[in-house]
């Protein structure tokens, strides 16, 4: 890919020709105009020349496919950071593989106060279990550690961080051999990311926000509360991202909001919602997801904590305030509970009210064809991780073993949600799975419950479009006129349309469809390579050496 060499400029006009361009203005468009941060024209070749003279920057795409960039729709960025840049267990395939990882990690950082790591994950062991505190103790030498289980709702430590809580073994999730759980869990958290300097966080929210523009993302929403980070991440993130190129943030902040007050402290921080991580339940890795039967594993159903009343009273006060509300909700249970109480919300307030406010649910797995429903009748958004699947899905993966293999299959039912009409938003829930973009679309497309699979069209529009929609915005995650200027470039093989039902891809690759393609994600097939991220008509990354 070649450009001129014009001076940088916030406001400078930029045509763009000589390949692909993603856009529904367009089928056919293969360049593209940005002007003062926003798209000013889609068209073709011959088109273009009328704009070469009088544009400051000409970039010839050599064949790149030019698309919106992504949005991610739930990540945690420090968290993010400190995973890529500390101990990764994501890789370890035994338990002694990942207490020779912690050995390593201890003797090449002797000087480290709390030890962080993230990704380990048992049900990939031979061994099926989590290192007991006294092998976590050795492998450390006395040092305090934190471990995170990959779904984070859970964690291994060590003695000596144990230590540096007092009271916690009074706690509930306190358990005195395995991983923490509950109250215990976010207590110790709490003083593990305590160790963690100001300057050590903000390198660690560079980091993340460097590699999502690497990746083809301009947009992050990141979900903090004080049960997940703290107010001074939470505010220092907002502001490094407002003050430095790249990746957008929308911070949802996770507490209960009773009034105005409340309300007003949210938007205080700087959070567009009162949203994200709000714990209806925890996760299924975990055990803490909450059911209305019993794990297969194990001989309870999970934990709530949040039941439908108080559901519905943050729900109302938020609407109310006019304000987005959303939870965290994973198990069938979980999920009851939230349609129940968002029902109740929109009998006192109005059901249009609620509606108008797009309400949003993060994760959503375990949805029945009549929770399935009430999310269309209440206009709720599925903020949901395809590379959950991806990760965990199948016969013999972690949901299975955790469900049986009947209630397993019914999980992530994306093609069920989108026939029934609910916006779909895609993320990662970052270091829980990696920032993977075409790869989420791909676990979408090629999702292990064939029944659930969706278009990969569908799937890169709930990774784009999906996104801004969730944060209340109609106007962008798309390349037509009068948008804001967020793409990316990539280098890709030929264009193809892919979906589930044969019939569909076969009509939709007819150019009297005038559907635009979209890269090869079939499962094997070389993923998209980014060459250029643009936010806002400003480049936040270019790829080294093109």
């Amino acid at each position: 890919m070649t450009e001129s060499t014009a001076p940088q400029s916030e406001h400078r006009t930029v045509l763009l020709r000589g390949g692909d361009v993603h856009s529904p203005a367009d089928p056919f468009a293969t360049a593209m105009v940005v002007e003062r941060g926003h798209v000013a024209w889609v068209g073709s070749e011959g088109a273009a020349d009328a704009f070469a003279s009088g544009v400051d920057e000409v970039i010839d795409l050599e064949g790149a496919l030019v698309t919106p960039a992504f949005t991610d729709a739930h990540v945690h960025t420090t968290s993010t950071g400190l995973a890529l840049t500390g101990l990764d267990l994501s890789g370890a395939r035994t338990l002694g593989d990942a207490l020779a990882r912690v050995r390593a990690h201890v003797a090449a950082h002797p000087a480290g106060r709390v030890v962080l790591g993230h990704g380990w994950d048992a049900t990939r062991w031979p061994e099926q279990r989590p290192p007991s505190r006294a092998e976590l103790d050795e492998a450390a030498a006395g040092r305090p550690v934190y471990l995170p289980r990959i779904d984070v709702h859970s964690a291994a430590v060590t003695t000596a961080l144990l230590d540096l809580v007092p009271g916690v073994t009074a706690m509930a999730g306190y358990h005195p051999e395995g991983p923490l759980t509950g109250a215990a869990h976010h207590a110790v958290r709490a003083a593990a990311h305590d160790a963690v300097s100001p300057a050590q966080r903000a390198d660690a929210q560079r980091a993340a926000l460097r590699h999502a523009a690497s990746l083809g993302i301009g947009t992050v929403h990141e979900c903090g509360g004080p049960d997940i980070s703290d107010e001074e991440d939470f505010t220092g993130l907002l502001k490094l991202a407002a003050e430095q190129p790249g990746p957008r943030v929308f911070g949802y902040w996770a507490q209960q909001v009773a009034d105005e007050k409340d309300a007003r402290r949210i938007r205080e921080l700087g959070a567009v919602g009162a949203a994200g991580d709000l714990f209806v339940d925890g996760s299924l890795g975990s055990h803490t997801a909450c059911l209305h039967e019993p794990y297969a594993d194990a001989p309870h159903s999970g934990t709530a904590h949040l039941d439908a009343g108080q559901i519905a009273a943050h729900v109302a006060a938020c609407t109310e305030a006019g304000l987005q509300a959303g939870f965290h909700a994973i198990g069938d249970a979980a999920l009851t509970a939230v349609v129940d109480g968002i029902r109740t919300a929109a009998e006192k307030v109005g059901l249009a009210r609620v509606r108008a406010a797009r309400h949003r649910v993060e994760h959503a797995e375990m949805l029945t064809p009549e929770t399935v429903a009430a999310f269309a009748e209440l206009g709720l958004t599925a903020s949901v991780q395809p590379a959950f699947d991806a990760a965990w899905g199948g016969e013999e993966g972690m949901y299975a073993q955790r469900l049986g293999a009947g209630r397993a299959a019914t999980l992530n039912p994306y093609a069920a949600l989108l026939r029934a009409g609910v916006p779909l938003a895609f993320g990662s829930d970052s270091p829980v799975t990696p920032l993977d973009p075409w790869g989420t679309v791909r676990a979408a497309a090629f999702h292990r419950t064939l029944e659930h699979r969706v278009s990969v069209r569908a799937g890169f529009t709930a990774h784009t479009r999906g996104g801004w929609r969730a944060v209340g915005r109609d106007d962008a995650g798309t390349l037509v006129p009068g948008a804001p200027a967020d793409y990316a470039v990539w280098r890709t093989d030929e264009l193809v349309v892919q979906a589930p039902d044969d019939r569909v891809a076969r009509w939709s690759t007819d150019p009297r469809s005038g559907t635009p393609g979209l890269p090869d994600l079939s499962p094997g097939a070389d993923l998209p390579v980014c060459l250029r991220t643009v936010v806002l008509g400003q480049t936040v990354y270019v790829r080294p050496n093109e």
